[in-house]
């Protein structure tokens, strides 16, 4: 158990950004969306919540905090 709050300790910005990310590519199908659902991506609020979840993970997990030794 304390390896699992270690883990999301140091991730932390990873799962925020993914949660972020997800939550505004749902806004995205939600508001503008695939009318044709021929779309791939925004055809359906999963894949338009995943990929944004996926680009937000990445862009905040590339942001490395420095710590206070």
């Amino acid at each position: 158990m304390n390896k699992i709050k270690t883990y999301i300790k140091n991730n932390l910005l990873t799962f925020t950004g993914f949660v972020i990310g997800a939550f505004l590519g749902w806004l995205y199908w939600f508001y503008i969306g695939c009318s044709s659902g021929t779309c791939p991506i925004s055809s359906t609020w999963l894949g338009t919540s995943l990929f944004g979840g996926l680009i937000g993970a990445l862009l905040l997990s590339s942001i490395k905090i420095k710590k206070k030794q």
